[in-house]
């Protein structure tokens, strides 16, 4: 099972280029599609759910065109877009009854038992005769989750899951995608570094449109390996090593700042450190904004 994308391109009547000959195949298992906003990775995500048209390329889905055979993709497909609404005064239990039916499961007890069955996945059958205007953050998006395994999807979408969780609603949201991504493809779509690092086999690196790196985490960290350099600097000599050296990141640290540096060599009595998918991640990006 893989999706495969081929030479996908999309400009918008604004004349901004939101997709430059997108080339990717993602395996089974969970995919991390990381980059900034702004990056392209949503308008990706709405063309693989069927929700808008690409100007050229192509999309196969285990030998479903994508593009053209939209039917056919929904039926396989879970979406959890980054907004999505829900009627307030109804219960998840009810919600999730309504989507069953919507999805094509008419015959009652057997949709009463697949709706307590993807209640007790997300952990939310104890709340399940709560409104959801009661759900938390991240109640909501496991209650998103739920509706998006509806008819046993063999691909999911999520696009910015986390955005906004507290960190424990994180750890469920990130144990829950791992248990969904062991038989399936699921896409993450995310800026946050730790999400990918976290929980993706593969990923790759979106920015402008463009993807610029593609591969597995620990492979993509190695490739830098020996190139990234630190050094703690006061605050007001942030600007001149900006302005002479190849910053890729900065954070402040007890009154100081913490750079991060990308060069072959020492740029200046920085130090040697071993380099995360943060570093790999700022680098790529800084490089593309030459």
């Amino acid at each position: 099972m893989e999706l495969k994308i081929s030479d996908l391109s999309k400009t918008y009547p604004n004349g901004v280029q939101a997709l430059k000959n997108v080339d990717l195949t993602i395996p089974k298992g969970m995919f991390g599609l990381l980059g900034p906003n702004g990056a392209g990775k949503s308008t990706l995500m709405r063309t693989i759910a069927t929700l808008q048209e690409a100007d050229q390329g192509t999309v196969q889905l285990d030998g479903i065109d994508v593009l053209k055979q939209k039917d056919e993709v929904r039926k396989k497909l879970g979406y959890l877009p980054q907004e999505f609404g829900v009627y307030p005064k109804i219960s998840a239990e009810t919600m999730l009854d309504h989507f069953a039916e919507l999805k094509g499961i008419t015959i009652k007890n057997e949709r009463k038992e697949i709706v307590k069955a993807l209640l007790e996945q997300t952990n939310l059958y104890h709340v399940r005769k709560k409104n959801l205007s009661g759900y938390s953050g991240g109640m909501k998006q496991r209650f998103g989750i739920a509706q998006a395994l509806l008819g046993n999807p063999n691909l999911i979408i999520v696009d910015e899951p986390t955005a906004g969780l507290d960190p424990a609603e994180r750890n469920r949201f990130h144990n829950l995608l791992s248990e969904i991504g062991e038989n399936i493809i699921v896409i993450l779509s995310t800026h946050i570094v730790d999400d990918v690092s976290d929980l993706c086999k593969n990923m790759a690196i979106i920015n402008q449109g463009e993807v610029l790196l593609n591969g597995q985490p620990f492979e993509l960290i190695k490739d830098v390996e020996g190139k990234i350099w630190k050094k703690v600097i006061e605050k007001d000599e942030l600007k001149t090593y900006q302005e002479n050296f190849n910053i890729i990141s900065s954070r402040l640290y007890l009154g100081k700042i913490i750079v991060h540096a990308y060069n072959d060599v020492n740029p200046d009595s920085f130090k040697l450190v071993n380099p995360t998918l943060e570093d790999v991640y700022f680098s790529s990006i800084k490089n593309t904004k030459k």
